[in-house]
């Protein structure tokens, strides 16, 4: 490794490489927990395009793997380096290049947090919609990276949604140019969208142009306290049936609700079994009317208890507490976090599956996430010095996503496979998706050194 250290000196600025291992450390893992990391043989801090050019002819000269980083916030393990790989990260390529207010889109380097290219949209009246609930320490490459979703996709989709054109470095060190800036275009395969959602395994994003749309009015918040989680399942069930068109749904059970009260010493109600969070951005009347048939409906299904928000601000503090439910959870121990998706309908019995889980193998899990589009994110909390809690853990992780593919779902709906789901990944696409998978990656990355071992292992 001496020597492909050496040639990466002889491409690169000094600011550029880092090779001491104590920098280093911080560079082998994102926040998935409980998921094997490698030390690297060096780290390639980006400052542009060239620099990812550089690191890849490198990498394929001396058949050398690369682990693509962007805020290292995933939680599937695709961003953990392997022993002796090239990191590359875009963390410094953190500029907003161009905002169009007509076009109605961005461009922006891949290490820009997202909540920074949201304001700064919004300065302009503008309004880009995915919104991570780590919006605030995650990147947009990463968001690319796995087709990140958000507390907004209920009404306003995922990341996909809104990438028109990507720059992205090829295994080879080529530029890849996918896609456009029109409103409309279908020349060709659409490799944006194969790109997007790849975890860093086909290629290396160093910019996105992305769709915005006009500001939205401001919303209305409403939450609704139940004693049941599988009523607050029925109810959100009969809210989706209702076609009352809301921007946001989100669900936290009593363990999440009393972590984030200890973490961010709120005073959210600990005796409700479950909370919904509801938003309606429709404005005026028509919000108003959103909101009264949301809580109608929850009355109907058993709720406790239904608050509006008196303003903007007290809204803001109920996204605030749900956006704070992962990072309060780990404070309780050792996580992981399942990502599964079902079918709304089967929202409730995915929610009394997953409590029974808990109940049987006497492991906590908080029930958490985007109830809208039924995107859950059960968190397991465990002590790992516990050998026994950690088996137990690790099974009721892999029995709740046994049930979510039984219910006609996913195992990951927007964190993405990483290493921490490789395995199921083969279970719900089948051979012959796998196949085509392996054969994709062969063509776009014959030595296999884009991320190798992540998502399908070759």
């Amino acid at each position: 490794m001496s020597e492909v250290v050496e040639r990466l000196r002889q491409v690169l600025p000094p600011e550029a490489l880092v090779t001491d291992p104590d920098r280093m450390e911080s560079y082998r893992y994102d926040r998935a927990m409980f998921c094997p990391a490698g030390m690297p043989a060096a780290v390639v801090l980006a400052r542009e395009t060239a620099h990812v050019q550089a690191a890849m002819r490198v990498a394929a000269e001396f058949g050398v793997p690369v682990v693509p980083q962007g805020a290292r916030s995933g939680l599937s393990g695709a961003a953990n380096a392997l022993d002796g790989c090239l990191v590359v990260s875009l963390e410094k390529m953190d500029k907003i290049l161009a905002i169009e207010p007509v076009d109605r889109y961005v461009v922006t380097q891949p290490g820009v947090f997202n909540a920074v290219l949201s304001r700064a949209v919004a300065e302009q009246g503008l309004f880009y919609p995915p919104d991570p609930s780590s919006w605030e320490f995650c990147s947009i490459g990463g968001n690319l990276s796995t087709n990140s979703g958000g507390l907004c996709c209920v009404k306003y989709g995922v990341t996909t949604d809104y990438v028109l054109a990507l720059e992205v470095v090829l295994a080879n060190g080529e530029i890849l140019r996918t896609g456009r800036r029109t409103v409309k275009g279908v020349a060709g395969y659409d490799l944006t969208k194969l790109i997007v959602g790849s975890e860093g395994t086909l290629g290396i994003i160093t910019e996105a142009t992305l769709a915005l749309r006009p500001e939205t009015a401001k919303p209305r918040t409403m939450a609704a306290l139940f004693g049941s989680g599988v009523t607050a399942g029925e109810a959100i069930v009969e809210i989706i049936r209702s076609g009352v068109s809301l921007s946001l749904l989100e669900i936290m059970d009593r363990t999440t609700i009393r972590a984030v009260n200890a973490y961010k010493r709120m005073d959210l109600p600990e005796d409700a079994a479950a909370m919904l969070i509801a938003q309606s951005d429709a404005g005026g009347a028509a919000g108003a009317a959103d909101i009264a048939t949301v809580a109608k409906l929850c009355r109907e299904y058993g709720a406790i208890e239904c608050i509006e928000a008196d303003d903007e601000a007290e809204g803001d503090l109920l996204l605030e507490a749900r956006r704070a439910a992962l990072l309060a959870l780990d404070e309780l121990g050792t996580t992981m976090i399942d990502d599964v998706c079902v079918p709304r309908s089967r929202l409730a019995d995915f929610i009394g599956a997953t409590e029974k889980v808990a109940a049987d193998l006497d492991i906590t899990v908080g029930v958490l996430g985007h109830a809208g589009d039924g995107n859950m994110h059960p968190t397991v909390v465990f002590d790992a010095a516990d050998p026994e809690q950690a088996r137990r853990a690790q099974l009721a992780f892999d029995k709740i996503m046994e049930i979510g593919l039984e219910l006609g779902g996913t195992i990951t709906g927007e964190h993405g496979v990483g290493v921490l789901k490789r395995d199921w990944l083969a279970e719900e696409i089948g051979p012959v998706a796998l196949s085509v998978h392996r054969s994709i990656k062969a063509a776009l990355d014959p030595q296999n050194v884009l991320n190798p071992g992540k998502v399908v292992v070759s």
